[in-house]
Formats: structure tokens, sequence, C-alpha cells
């Protein structure tokens, strides 16, 4: 998951906002709200222990003890209103009336002013009385009509005064409702359809299938209708009962013999209608873009400039000690480790919709972008991953702009190493920011929190992944990624078990992880496969996780990186037997098997499972890793099974889910608008803007671990435990890691849209002592001719080719391609092609273990 439940544990906005604003109550008889009405004011019972989204200004200090929110108020101010508490984002209509009812009581009786009304200049109120609060518990109520409208999550607070008093004195109260209005909680509902479809689009070729939610148990007749409302092809839908996840009673709709391109189709079923959608390939190469554009939107330390982002993104650099900034260049440790030095930590992304920075998290989304590019060069097609592909600053230095900007976040990793050689788990603010603040208006002094084993073994595990990746690019930078990833991999084994504190989550998220064999074992892996140290390999294949034993149908996130290892090895030619290799890779399609049974049990097809059947913080992100590991068993196999499941994975996440809503920001009619972020906070501040396109919502969470979930979602069924609300962080944050699982299925869904033809190779070697000669036989199995092919594959030893016949040959490293030639180009359906080659090497070195033609891997003869 992208972060711990007591991560987001915060108050909204600054209490200078709630100058002069107050609510009317009075005392009298207990108040009970009934089932029919709408309770506004979110968290007025503080049952879970928390006060959260209520905030304490000066001069306040705040806790929850026995069951209410209790303040200590310092004394000797001079207006009610220098001593605050308050919530902010409270719905108001003009014309509603409303009913405040709360207890209270205090340690000395005072005199307090209950206020509503804007929590931003011009301060304008709607309601405001004084009353008095003893040491006995009393409870007040009051009703009034609203004569302003302030939107859900928008600029309406309750608040209340407790200044003005000469002496000391703690306030509590409890209960606080304030129940009216017309508009449900959460504002206007979204338009949940009955038939639910991918809003972005089918690839022609592919599977294409939509989900029917009715209660009626025989099949329904459907039409597919373009853009004109022209029906262009008819069927029934396929029964399929109660669906667990959702809940919803659903049948199938398979339209798959259609594959006309197109946009603007929609699927009918009776009266029901769905979004429109696209049959075409072009959507997915715009997600390539704008999901990898995140990562730039996201530095810390440098400014975000219009002339890549537009008008509307472009914000000031984040801490470079420019006032408000404490700044990000000299950072010393929290106060109680007294670690006795200051590091410049300045760069990097930040982590989430808050300006924290985390080593742990930071690890396997940079190693995820840089995979990204690493995969498509071993399996797949990188061309549309090289320089001046990405709107980033560095899109002309000759260098692939994936590799760039995947370097911001390396270079960072690589600051947060102690002199030891151990690795601080995070950087962030000594207190939570509100909603909504820019970096660069960000004014918490930053903290480097304590070393940790995880975060030591994710610098040594991305640090070795970039030495090799920029061995030929930056030999001076993959040289000092290298030194780094060593002396931290030195250091974890040395101090194996310092694990991060779980209550470090004080302005930003824990990210504690109490178990580490398997960062052990990723960081082996990459330091093997770019080292061939023996050391390594030991550790490699001495761990209890070596040959894909940590896949699991619910997935990897942040907190279990041992598949990470399994990629690398079963990915880049190291010199592990081809046994071994082929046993990583067996285990990725069993597990990917294993999630296509789910999916074909599913009226939704999200390939995750817990074993209780919940859905967790960041369950999107885990859908994401599983597309992963079905694309890849797609790239070793070749079969078209694990492909189509990747596209029907992206269709849940684009739309085709109980909820109507595209997780993808920008993609499809009903896409979330509201993530929760400190700058794309238009929800609460009409003047910044929504979410760009590109980025993956945390999705559904049946945890409900924050108070506007919890309100709006009780008893929700785990697929549609979402609200697209700012406030609703354990649902709808954004998080570095899911965007680079996004990211990285987003680049595979995009190589692999328009490459419907198959292929098969035949591979015959003689080896001798010094050398090897190799045939090779393409041939091209699909439907359409092919008018010019690359063959690509990566030698597992170190073959190196002195000449070969029939295509022009080209080496880099381990990676071989032969393109074909002006007489051989041209292949028809079931026609095939003789080429081959002769290699220096040695009679031990391994076969290629997988070969491809255009980016698309063939199967064996």
């Amino acid at each position: 998951m992208g972060s711990s439940p007591a991560r987001r544990r915060r108050r909204v906005r600054g209490p200078a906002a709630a100058v002069a604003l107050a609510l009317v109550v009075s005392g009298g008889a207990g108040y009970t709200a009934s089932a029919a009405d709408t309770e506004r004011v979110v968290n007025g019972t503080f049952d879970n222990g928390t006060y959260a989204p209520w905030w304490t200004g000066a001069g306040t200090t705040g806790q929850v003890t026995g069951g209410e929110f209790c303040t200590a108020v310092t004394g000797g101010t001079a207006n009610p209103w220098d001593a605050l508490i308050g919530q902010n984002g409270v719905p108001f209509e003009e014309g509603e009336s409303y009913t405040f009812a709360f207890d209270a009581h205090a340690t000395t009786a005072q005199r307090i002013s209950a206020v509503t009304g804007e929590a931003v200049t011009p301060y304008r109120q709607i309601s405001k009385q004084d009353f008095d609060v003893t040491t006995t518990e009393q409870h007040f109520t009051y009703t009034f009509t609203s004569s302003l409208d302030f939107p859900d999550a928008g600029n309406g607070q309750v608040a209340f005064h407790l200044g003005g008093q000469t002496f000391d004195n703690t306030v509590c109260v409890d209960n606080v409702s304030l129940i009216g209005g017309a508009v449900p909680p959460g504002g206007p509902a979204p338009v949940t359809k009955k038939v639910q479809v991918n809003q972005t689009a089918y690839v022609p070729g592919l599977p294409k299938h939509a989900t029917l939610v009715t209660d009626a148990t025989t099949p329904q007749d459907w039409t597919l209708r373009n853009s004109a409302g022209a029906s262009v092809a008819t069927g029934r839908s396929t029964p399929k009962g109660a669906d667990a996840a959702s809940g919803d009673p659903v049948q199938i709709i398979d339209f798959s013999a259609y594959d006309t391109a197109g946009t603007g189709y929609t699927l009918v079923v009776g009266e029901e209608t769905s979004y429109p959608f696209d049959i075409g390939v072009q959507p997915y190469k715009d997600l390539r873009k704008d999901s990898l554009a995140f990562f730039y939107h996201q530095r810390s330390g440098t400014p975000i400039e219009a002339q890549y982002v537009g008008d509307a993104y472009a914000r000031d650099a984040g801490h470079l000690n420019v006032a408000p900034n404490k700044g990000d260049d000299a950072v010393p440790c929290r106060a109680d480790l007294a670690c006795g030095y200051t590091l410049d930590v300045r760069g990097g992304w930040y982590d989430a919709g808050d300006h924290g920075k985390y080593v742990v998290n930071g690890g396997i989304s940079a190693w995820q972008v840089l995979d990204t590019y690493e995969r498509a060069v071993a399996l797949g097609d990188a061309s549309a991953l090289g320089d001046g592909t990405l709107s980033i600053p560095e899109n002309h230095n000759g260098v692939p702009d994936v590799l760039d900007e995947a370097r911001w976040e390396v270079e960072f990793l690589l600051r947060m190493q102690a002199p030891n050689g151990m690795v601080h788990h995070k950087v962030h603010d000594a207190a939570w920011t509100g909603l909504p603040t820019l970096p660069s208006q960000d004014p918490q002094p930053r903290r480097l929190s304590a070393v940790s084993t995880a975060a030591t073994l994710n610098t040594a595990a991305v640090g070795a992944q970039a030495a090799r990746i920029w061995r030929t690019i930056d030999p001076a930078f993959s040289a000092r990624a290298l030194a780094a990833a060593e002396k931290a991999y030195t250091a974890a084994k040395a101090d194996p078990n310092r694990l991060a504190d779980p209550n470090d989550g004080t302005g930003g998220g824990a990210y504690n992880d109490d178990t580490v064999t398997d960062e052990f074992y990723w960081a082996a892996a990459e330091l093997y496969t770019t080292t061939g140290g023996a050391a390594y390999r030991a550790d490699v294949t001495g761990s209890p996780l070596y040959k894909g034993k940590s896949l699991s149908t619910r997935g990897f996130d942040w907190a279990a990186t041992g598949p990470l290892g399994d990629v690398t090895l079963a990915v880049v030619p190291n010199g592990l037997p081809a046994a071994d290799v082929a046993a990583i890779r067996s285990a990725f399609t069993t597990t990917a098997d294993a999630h296509l049974a789910q999916i074909a049990t599913q009226g939704y097809p999200a390939p995750y499972r817990t074993a209780d059947g919940s859905y967790d913080w960041g369950s999107n992100g885990l859908v994401a890793n599983n597309a992963m590991v079905l694309a890849l068993a797609n790239d070793f196999t070749g079969q078209p099974k694990y492909r189509a499941g990747v596209y029907e994975t992206m269709g849940y996440l684009l739309g085709r889910n109980p909820t109507s809503y595209s997780y993808v920001s920008g993609y499809g009619d009903q896409p979330v608008r509201n993530v929760h972020h400190r700058f794309w906070a238009n929800q609460l501040d009409a003047s910044l803007p929504i979410a760009p396109p590109g980025v993956l919502s945390g999705g559904p969470n049946s945890g409900l671990q924050d108070p506007v979930a919890a309100r709006l979602l009780a008893g929700c069924k785990p697929q549609k435990c979402f609200v697209d609300h700012i406030e609703a962080y354990s649902l709808n944050e954004v998080t570095v890691n899911w965007n680079s699982a996004l990211a990285w299925v987003a680049n595979w869904t995009a190589e692999k849209a328009d490459r419907t033809a198959g292929c098969a190779v035949d591979y015959q070697v003689s080896k001798w002592a010094s050398g090897q000669s190799a045939t090779v036989t393409v041939t091209n199995t699909g439907a359409k001719a092919w008018t010019d092919w690359k063959l690509g594959f990566a030698f597992a030893g170190g073959q190196k080719i002195t000449n070969g016949w029939s295509a022009t040959w080209a080496q880099t490293g381990h990676d071989v391609t032969a393109a074909s030639l002006s007489w051989n180009a041209k292949l028809t359906p079931g026609s095939t092609a003789h080429l081959g080659f002769v290699a220096s090497g040695a009679a031990t070195d391994a076969d290629p273990p997988a070969f491809s033609v255009n980016g698309e891997v063939c199967t064996r003869k």
C-alpha cells in the first residue's frame, strides 16, 4: 500500500483561515439524528481515537482523551478567535436549514464562541453565538438557516473560539453534529452505469467484454452503436449471478467479434447505455506518455515549468530554502536521533499527495520506471522511450527520457546514504501541512528519520540497477551508483534488523516493514546481475525466495519486493543456470494462470486476491502490478491469453468496475478528479487544478481508514469502497509507486496494442570450445504479411557475434538484433526467413532464453 493508516492523521487548513467565524449553539436537551438526516461534520464522535480532520490553532494543543476532543488553551489572549479549533470543507447550501449540536465541558468555566462561515478571505459569516461551558458536561443545540453556499470539501467551516481568557484551561467537546442540507454527503453522486465498459479503448484483435448489472437471470439482448447511433453489432449477454467483490448481480457482454476502429461507441441494453469508448490503439500510446509525465509533476527541488506541463500545472520549486521553505540542502536528523550531521537531500520525487520523500517507496518506483526501459530493451521495443519522447527539460540530451526521469529519483536515493553506508528511511516535514499547500509554500522544517535496513537495501538494489543501465551512457555515474550500492549492501548485512519505527508517523508516513528478507533477495539479485559477483550469487541462490517463491495473487508492493529481484533475474541476462531462469519464468506463468482463473469468475476483472476478500489501501497499485505479472508471462511464453488478460485488467482501471469511475485521471467520461494532493486541489480551491491526465488513484479500500470514507461508505462491498473526494486519502491518494506500476503496464500495452502478427523461431546451434555457429528460422505465424522485420534476442553467456548472414546483425552487450534485408523483408503468413551467425564464446555459454520479432515475443519451435 502507499502508506500506513497512521500516516494520514493531519489537520487540514491552518488556523489563520478561521478568524472571525462562528457557529450558533444553545443549551438544551439531547438531539438524536434520524436515519434520514444528512450529517455534515466528519469524525464528530472521535471514536477512532483521533481528531482528524479537525485542527487546532495557535495557542491550542489537542488530543483525544476518553473519547472526547480536549484542547489545552494557553491563557492571556486578547480575543476569542486568538485560540481556535475547527474543521474545514464543511458544506452549506443557501436557504437550507441546519441543526448544530455538541457536548462540552471545561476544567474551568468559561465562555466560548461557536462559528460557521467561510474559511478563507473575506471570511464571510453564517452564524455566531457565545455560550457558557462549565465543569459539568452539557449538551448544546441550535438551528439556523444558511445564507451562503459552500460545496462539499469547499471553503465552508465550523470552528470554536476558545481564547480571550486570562487563565490556562482545557475545553473538551464530543458528539459534534451538523445536520441539514439537501445535497447528499460527498456532493452529487457519480453517474453509475448499469452497462460498465472500459471507458478509454478496446484493442482490435483482442477480446472485448463489458459488464451488465441486472437482476434478470436470463440472457439479455445488447446492441453496439457507433458514434452516429447506428447499430453495428448485436448479441446476447451471459448470466454470471452475484459477484462477490462488488455485490452486483451481473452478466457479461462479449462483443469481441467487432473489430472496426473508431470513437464514440456505446453499448445499449434496454434503456441502459454505457459510457462511450473507442476501439483503437492511440489512447494506450497517449497513456504511456501521460503516466510517465506524472513523475516530472512530482519533482522536488526544481520549478515545474509551463513549457512542459502547461500554465495550469506550472509551479515554483519546493524545498530549496526560499522562504517560507526551510530547504532540503542541509537537513538534520530528528532531534531524538542526534546523528551529528546533516545531508543534502534535494531532488527526488514527492512521494504522494504530501511533501515527504520516502526511500522504500521511492526505491520500487525508480526501479519500476527503470525496468520499463530495461524490459523493453531486452524483450520488447524501447524506441518509444528514447530521447525526445517525454516533455521534460532533459529531452534533448542524447539519453532516453525515461532514464532521465528515473535518474532524478536515483540521485535522491544516493543522497540519503549516511556516512556509515546505511540509508535514512525518509525525509519530510516536522508536522503535517494542510490542504492545499504548494511545495514552495511549505513552512515546516524538514527532518531525516532514522536509517533502516529496508531503506538501505532499496538503495543497494536501485543503485546496482542504475549502474548497469548507465554503464555506457555515463560511466562516472554508473561507478558512483555501484559504489553506493555495494557500500549499502555491506552495511545492511552488518545491521540486518534495523527496522523502521511504526510510530514515526508525524509529518510523514511511517512506512514500517517488519520483514526484510525480500529486500535482501532483491538487492542481491540486482548486484549479482550487475557485477556477477560470487558472494551476491550465493545470497541469491541461498535465499528462501529464490525461483519466484514470493510471487502471490495479492501482488507485490513497497513492502513486498521479492518479485522485483525475480523480474531482473528472468529478464536481464546473467550467469544463472538456464534451468533456474526457466523456473523463475515458470513462477510468473503459474501466478499469471491463477490471475486468469480469478478473472474468469469475476464480474469486474481485477487480478487481485487477499485471504479474506478485502481490498487493501492502494488496491489499484496491486492490480496494476499483477497486470505486470500477466504481461511478463506473455513476454516469456508468447501465449495470447496473458496478453488478453493485461488489457482486461486495464479495462477495470479505466472504468469497467462497479463505481463507473475511470481510476486514471483524464481518461474516460467519468475519470477521478479530486485525488488527495496538496497542489491538484481544485475541490478545495477553484484556482488550483485537478489531477493532470495519467494519474492513478489508490482505489477501493475496504479498510476505510479516513473519516470521509468511514462516513460515506460504511458497509460497502470491497470493490465499491471508493469515493472521488480529496479528503478520502485512504481511497483517493496518489503515490509514485502506484503510478510507476501504471506506467510500466501502460508502456507494455502501448507497445503490444497494434502487434497482432504472431511469430515463431527455430534456433539450432553447434558449439566448440571457443565459439559456436547458429542457424535461425523465423516464421510469420500471424494473419498479416510483414513488410520488414527485426529479430531480437539476448545472449545468456559471453557470446560475441563475429559475422552473420541473411540479415543486418548488430550487438550491444548481450543484446542482439538482426534486421531484414531488401530481398527477405516481406514475409507473408506462413512463410519463413533463414539466417544465421558465427560467434566467439565458450561451449558452456547458455542459449538465448527468448526471441522477439518487431517487439513481439515469439514462440519456440
